[in-house]
């Protein structure tokens, strides 16, 4: 089994409140961290028809058959049990930890938590693994683009299981269709939300366009804005809002779109293999989708809020990524395995206008992170690790450039 940076996290809230949900993208391996984080805690999961049904009917003494608190999985499909733990949560000043939640159907439970147990639970988000985490049991290809193609899904990684990308991907995609996205569009536009997805890949990596979405897939523009909340509530998609600190310039307005997973990604293009990654003229926002991916789950692994953001004005002068973490950073994404100096120009010119303190960093696909010129240079294999598993920032090796 694959250790879980989120432990830590999810160990830590469940340490304060009473009620944690984990929510995330379907198959992010959710109900997997929760079983190994508490080990003693009684496991009990709505998909099994018999406790739906006795949760249903009383939830009150459902509850009451575990005092120590247990485990729900799939707690939505039983909307009733959110009112009753509330009870339990307000009546017996319940420990913290007591009741974890977790479910597939990201919406309603989500929803559920936050109307009946608002102030009493907290979020804990788990994305697919990171490359930190498949680098500690050697998981990790030599060949970034190999593990680009790929993706992180966890069901991918299982020494058990036997998937081919292409077969689970087009799986996947049918589930999620089904069982996340029925129910809130129209069945008869299913086949045109499968499309639409197609044609949201194109886009991630690139400022967001309703009205060209809208075209491609032949609907409105408010469908498009519904059904993008749809991706991104799903953990499918992240956008990235424009940075706020003009510096004395008229910034863009429109945020930047991104995939969770770039193996998902590649699968929706139509990449089979490393070649068509590498000849495709969609390279480099396939390797940006990745590197913000890791950005992301960095963030999520320790319970924070991702606070990413790019910077670009209406001449066209852009810096991919802003970090307002514990320092900013301002960040390049390159896909060269090369140090070159031309990759920090822009860069340069962008830390020259802040006032503040700010770090900069090429995030490239070389092998050595270094910094040169008081610029990091940050290996693929080390772009989620720009901050160490306790969020503090983790120096890489100083080098004189050439």
């Amino acid at each position: 089994m694959i250790d879980r940076i989120a432990n830590k996290a999810l160990l830590r809230l469940a340490g304060q409140f009473p009620v944690v949900g984990i929510t995330g993208p379907r198959q992010s391996g959710k109900t997997t961290l929760t079983k190994k984080a508490f080990p003693d805690k009684q496991y009990v999961s709505f998909d099994d028809k018999n406790i739906r049904e006795i949760a249903t009917s009383n939830p009150s003494d459902f509850l009451r058959a575990f005092p120590d608190g247990l485990i729900i999985d799939e707690a939505q499909k039983v909307p009733e049990i959110f009112d009753a733990i509330k009870l339990v949560v307000d009546k017996e000043q319940s420990k913290p930890g007591k009741y974890i939640l977790t479910g597939s159907s990201q919406f309603r439970l989500k929803k559920n938590m936050s109307d009946s147990l608002s102030g009493r639970a907290v979020f804990l988000t788990l994305l697919p693994f990171a490359t930190q985490e498949l680098q500690d049991v050697g998981l990790v290809p030599d060949d970034p683009y190999e593990f680009i193609l790929k993706g992180q899904y966890p069901p991918l990684y299982d020494k058990n299981k036997h998937f081919i990308p292409e077969d689970w991907f087009e799986a996947y995609i049918d589930t999620y269709l089904s069982r996340d996205v029925k129910g809130k569009i129209n069945e008869s536009n299913m086949s045109t939300f499968r499309k639409f997805i197609q044609v949201c890949a194109v886009y991630s990596g690139q400022m967001l366009s309703m009205d060209s979405i809208a075209k491609k897939v032949g609907i409105s523009a408010p469908t498009v804005k519904n059904w993008l909340s749809i991706l991104e509530q799903s953990y499918i998609i992240h956008f990235l809002e424009p940075d706020t600190n003009n510096l004395g310039h008229t910034l863009v307005k429109t945020p930047k779109l991104y995939f969770v997973d770039t193996g998902l990604l590649c699968h929706l293009l139509r990449m089979e293999s490393k070649k068509d990654l590498l000849l495709d003229r969609l390279k480099g926002a396939v390797v940006e989708t990745f590197a913000v991916s890791e950005l992301l789950k960095s963030r999520a692994n320790l319970a924070k809020k991702a606070n990413l953001t790019f910077f670009r004005n209406q001449k066209g002068f852009e810096v991919d990524i802003i970090a307002d973490w514990k320092k900013t950073f301002a960040l390049e994404i390159k896909s060269s395995s090369e140090t070159e100096a031309t990759m920090s120009a822009n860069l340069r010119k962008y830390l020259s206008l802040r006032q503040e303190q700010t770090k900069g960093g090429i995030l490239y696909l070389g092998d050595i992170s270094a910094t040169i010129n008081n610029i990091d240079y940050v290996s693929w294999k080390d772009w989620g690790t720009y901050f160490s598993k306790d969020g503090r920032y983790r120096s890489v090796q100083t080098q004189d450039e050439s």
